[in-house]
């Protein structure tokens, strides 16, 4: 709707002098609320009104970011009590949604996915697929699982253990497959390939370092908690699965 200049000027002579609310004016001229809204809006005046009243928890918000800061876990109960002793007069409920805004959080990290050169790359996992009954004997049946990284290509072999010579086996049936094998085959926290880890540092096992020098490729441990490493075999497992 397009009003005059008038119409306009009474309007904000009504809002800002008279001090009318938007409904009143609308009614009293015969106008949409909304157009009056409009007209405020472009005169670009501040809003009449009482001041917004002090939150009860400002005095006290830079003790609890210090506090928060050296002690990001600390629970907001324990945080409320120590707040109620400095005369914190809020109730507790409304004190935790005041704390989980002020609250320190990790910043994010963003992850690439990461894309290889053909033959450069391979991951190996194993998948567990239930148990087969094999006469008196209940036997885990369990999937060597082998991906190239680059075209996502899936080598997959049964077997009924995750010994160390079916681990073996798997890379082997693989090579024989693709007719070779990528420079660098990824591991994560296998029984089979990995003895020991202690964050980035990792023992392999013996028994896959000697065949990864006879095959000439390098065994190489994923990092914790990069799924971009390892995504395509661990997908490739949960599809299966699926």
């Amino acid at each position: 709707m397009t009003i005059d200049a008038e119409l306009e000027a009474h309007i904000l002579r009504l809002y800002h002098v008279e001090k009318w609310r938007c409904g009143t004016i609308a009614r009293q001229l015969s106008v949409h609320r909304g157009t009056v809204k409009r007209v405020l809006a472009q005169a670009g005046l501040p809003r009449h009104g009482p001041a917004p009243r002090p939150s009860m928890i400002e005095p006290y918000l830079p003790f609890i970011r210090q506090t928060l800061g050296k002690y990001p876990t600390l629970t907001a109960s324990r945080l409320y009590g120590m707040v109620r002793e400095r005369g914190y007069q809020g109730g507790p409920t409304h004190f935790r949604h005041l704390v989980s805004l002020h609250r320190p959080r990790p910043a994010a990290e963003a992850y690439l996915r990461l894309r290889t050169l053909p033959g450069e790359q391979m991951q190996c996992d194993w998948g567990h697929f239930g148990h087969l009954q094999i006469g008196h004997a209940r036997r885990p049946l369990m999937a060597f699982v082998m991906v190239l990284s680059y075209s996502r290509d899936l080598y997959l072999r049964f077997f009924l253990d995750a010994r160390m010579e079916n681990f073996l086996r798997g890379h082997i049936g693989a090579f024989t497959r693709w007719g070779g094998l990528g420079r660098v085959i990824l591991y994560d926290n296998l029984k089979s390939a990995v003895l020991e880890r202690q964050g980035d540092a990792i023992r392999f096992h013996p028994t896959l370092l000697a065949f990864a020098a006879h095959y000439r490729f390098e065994p190489r441990p994923v990092a914790i908690a990069r799924g971009n490493e390892y995504g395509a075999v661990k997908n490739m497992c949960c599809s299966i699965t699926n």
